[in-house]
């Protein structure tokens, strides 16, 4: 699954850093990519929005909204992408 976390108050890559070890605390998380302004969460399990919320409050930023797309399909690339394949 895929978390993301759009974030008000950030305005620097200390910002951004700040966040990114904040929600490391928060379980379940396996990998987490933050910017300015969000944060993209990758996880197996639902996480608890309050915990995501109580995470950024605590380095001083206030989450605006928090989506969760519940599947990821992954993307292969094969001789047929590009328009090519066998005749």
């Amino acid at each position: 699954m895929v978390t993301t976390l759009l974030i008000d108050g950030m305005r620097s890559v200390h910002c951004a850093r700040a966040v990114f070890t904040s929600l490391t605390q928060v379980p379940g998380i396996d990998g987490a990519d933050v910017v300015m302004g969000r944060a993209t969460l990758t996880h197996d399990a639902p996480l608890d929005d309050a915990a995501l919320r109580h995470a950024v409050q605590t380095v001083g930023y206030e989450v605006r909204t928090i989506t969760t797309d519940r599947r990821i399909l992954p993307l292969h690339l094969g001789p047929d992408a590009e328009g090519g394949g066998s005749a």
